[in-house]
């Protein structure tokens, strides 16, 4: 149930938010530096809380934070297909992720809790549950933007409204099929500060924001090129496809691959650079394409080194965190990782929208100075000499943290 809960949740998710820019900055006519803060908002609202929701879950179980998550995507869903105002599209959007930000951590602490279950009983390792369990989402993320390009034909409205119909199947099954959990005393965030006093930890944050101000350009940089090169937005469905069944078919192999050749360090570090190889390949052809039907090949190269060094980066990223935190503040530090990323997107995308009028050249040169930067700032993240629990799966890479004293 977990497993096709998570493939709908994004086949719901991706139905419309690929196609929310071209809305907010088209059918509305918003200017491109609020669309971008409007993106960024969204993604603050989920990322930013990702905390939050894990301190629920502990609080309360996963099931009550599951099915308010679901509730409040469809309403959400529903209030943005039919708002008409700037205020009420930002209220509809911060709704739609913080929604996120109940649902996906509940759900991935079941998850994990159900996969070390299995382990038990059957002797088959977490991590390959965990991995049908990503490559699921990843489906979804591939299905989705294809039911909101021809949902698009109908407009986006269309779209938000079987979004929403999906995750109302969602909350239907976690509703019948969730088992109740006893309540956890909750923690508090005193150890905050002596997470954020760690500076390799920060080093980790601000190199994963990066990332992350980049992959947010999918949403943003990405569809507004397409129609500046071929006139419309046709294309970003099949880009976001491709992205998708890359991860499907190739993450797990990339994983395996880089967990045995190179230190988590490094792989982080490659990650980024391939990401600003991407947007530098965009940089560097725009105007200069041989003639008519190379317009995507650029977009096309910039999805799939983007795509490759997210599956090198996130599993390094996430893995890393056990060895520059204290074991006691695990969970505190996962949960940070995403709130710093997702404030970092929030300047981030204004800054982006309003580069957007800038000829091709400049703005994807300014987009390739991000990751590489980051990739700079990931060579101090030297990992420590933690021990203990700390050594437990690493949050959303399907992957078990391992120990990387080698670096």
């Amino acid at each position: 149930m977990l497993t096709a809960t998570q493939l709908a949740f994004n086949i719901g998710f991706y139905a419309v938010l690929p196609y929310l820019a071209t809305h907010l900055t088209g059918t509305l006519g918003l200017a491109g530096w609020a669309a971008g803060l409007i993106l960024g908002l969204r993604t603050f609202s989920q990322q930013g809380l990702f905390v939050v929701g894990g301190a629920l879950t502990d609080r309360y179980g996963p099931r009550p934070v599951v099915l308010t998550g679901c509730a409040l995507r469809i309403a959400g869903f529903l209030w943005l297909g039919f708002a008409d105002s700037t205020a009420t599209v930002v209220a509809a959007v911060l709704l739609v992720g913080f929604a996120a930000a109940l649902f996906s951590p509940a759900v991935e602490s079941e998850t994990a809790r159900e996969a070390v279950r299995h382990e038990a009983v059957t002797g088959i390792p977490r991590a390959q549950v965990l991995g049908v369990f990503s490559a699921a989402g990843q489906a979804g993320a591939f299905l989705g933007p294809l039911l909101g390009t021809a949902l698009l034909f109908v407009g986006f409205r269309a779209a938000c409204v079987a979004g929403a119909l999906v995750f109302v199947g969602v909350l239907a099954g976690h509703a019948r099929h969730m088992p109740r959990r006893a309540r956890v005393p909750a923690r508090g965030l005193t150890g905050a500060a002596a997470v954020l006093a760690r500076p390799r930890f920060l080093a980790l944050c601000l190199a994963y924001s990066g990332y992350l101000i980049a992959y947010n350009q999918l949403y943003l940089a990405l569809p507004a090129e397409a129609v500046r090169t071929t006139g419309s937005q046709d294309a970003v469905g099949p880009l976001f496809a491709l992205s998708s069944l890359l991860v499907v078919f190739v993450q797990l192999p990339v994983t395996r691959w880089s967990a045995g050749r190179l230190a988590p360090r490094t792989a982080l570090t490659a990650g980024l650079l391939l990401v600003a190889a991407g947007f530098a390949t965009v940089a560097a052809t725009a105007g200069r394409l041989p003639g008519p039907g190379y317009e995507l090949l650029p977009l096309g190269v910039l999805v799939v080194l983007l795509t490759c060094g997210q599956m090198l980066l996130v599993p390094a990223a996430r893995g890393l965190v056990p060895d520059l935190v204290d074991a006691r503040h695990l969970g505190l530090a996962t949960g940070a990782l995403s709130s710093v990323a997702g404030l970092a997107v929030l300047g981030g995308s204004a800054a982006t929208g309003a580069l957007l009028t800038l000829p091709a050249p400049v703005l994807w040169s300014a987009l390739a100075a991000v990751p590489l930067a980051s990739a700079g700032l990931a060579r101090w993240v030297t990992p420590g000499r933690n021990t203990g629990p700390a050594r437990c799966v690493a949050a959303g890479s399907g992957t078990r943290s391992q120990s990387y004293e080698k670096e």
